[in-house]
This record gives C-alpha cells, structure tokens and sequence, in this order.
C-alpha cells in the first residue's frame, strides 16, 4: 500500500484528540505535518523493518555503554514545536532535554524535537516527503539526521544552518558532537 495523505488543514485537532485517533487506528501509523496534512502509512514490510531494528539496535548499543540519552523507535510520535506530529524510524534525545519533561509528557507524544533522526527509505517511499519531514526536524532544533535511501545507495545528512550533504554508499556515518563516538558503517544491510 502506497501512504495517504489526507489535509486537514481546516480540521483542527487537539494533541488530545490526535492522540486517541493514534489509539483508535493501531494498526496504521499516523503523522500529521506541520502544514496540517494527515499521513497515513501501513506498517512496514520484513526488509524494511529488519533494516530499521538494525539501526535502532546499534544507536541503543552505543547509548547503553554512554548513557547520554534516550533512544525512541518508529513507534514513537514527537509533537514538534511546529506542530507537527512525526514518528523517525529512529531517534535519540540528550537525557537533559528528555528529563526536562513532565512524567506526562514523557507517556503520551513528548512535546521535543530529537536531537537525532534516522529515517529509512523503503521501497514504496516517494523520496520528497521524506526530504520535506526532514526540514521539518531542522525547522524544529534537530541537530543531526540522516536519511538513509537503499535503493540510490546514498545518504543525506542534514545538519543546522549548514547545506544537506549527500553521501554515496558504502560509508561510515559519523555521530559528530551530538552522538560522541557514534559509527554507523553503511550499508549494513
């Protein structure tokens, strides 16, 4: 299934009554972008999910023996200042940030833009929206993201006030100084 995206831009919904049609539809994953577009998606394929528990798996490894922050699977809904709601195939927030938020905050969707993103292109991905939700991670205090795109063998990376660089695979990813000794060594998969 290709994803939908519906605008909702004169409908508006609260954090509350996003967060319970998030509830209601389990089964899909649900992001709404800061233009008030709701875009729906059907959950991954084995490929794609097997590459993306790869990523999470060696970004929570490397947080484990650093105890810098928290890292967060796809699963997980930030609402952006912005007002987007964006789920990142993965993400890590510096434990300060994260332990600056409520108990309450922490539960539901975290008010907090990642200090990091992954997000992973998979094959029925158009790449433009996947571009667009990365500015909306710089719009929103992202330090560091990097959009992994398998089928051009290449990487963005997308860095504050700095132009996207674009990497061709094989490559190792460095972490810089949001991630302090971080390597992703490209493709893994």
């Amino acid at each position: 299934m290709t994803t939908i995206v519906l605008n909702l831009e004169k409908v508006s919904l609260s954090d509350t009554q996003f967060y319970h049609l998030c509830e209601a539809n389990e089964n899909w994953q649900l992001e709404l972008t800061a233009k008030g577009e709701l875009v729906i998606m059907s959950p991954i394929g084995g490929v794609s999910g097997n590459r993306e528990a790869d990523l999470i798996s060696l970004l929570w490894l490397w947080n484990r023996q650093t105890q810098l922050g928290r890292v967060f699977s796809s699963s997980t809904i930030f609402r952006l200042p912005n007002g987007g709601k964006r789920s990142p195939d993965a993400a890590w927030v510096a434990e300060s940030r994260w332990l600056a938020l409520t108990p309450e905050e922490q539960e539901r969707f975290p008010p907090i833009c990642p200090d990091f993103v992954i997000e992973l292109r998979s094959r029925t991905d158009a790449l433009e929206p996947l571009k667009e939700k990365m500015q909306e991670y710089l719009a929103s205090g992202l330090r560091l993201g990097w959009l992994i795109n398998p089928q051009a063998q290449q990487v963005e990376i997308y860095r504050q006030q700095r132009t996207v660089e674009i990497v061709q695979l094989p490559v190792s990813l460095s972490g810089e100084d949001v991630l302090p000794g971080f390597v992703l060594y490209l493709p893994i998969f």
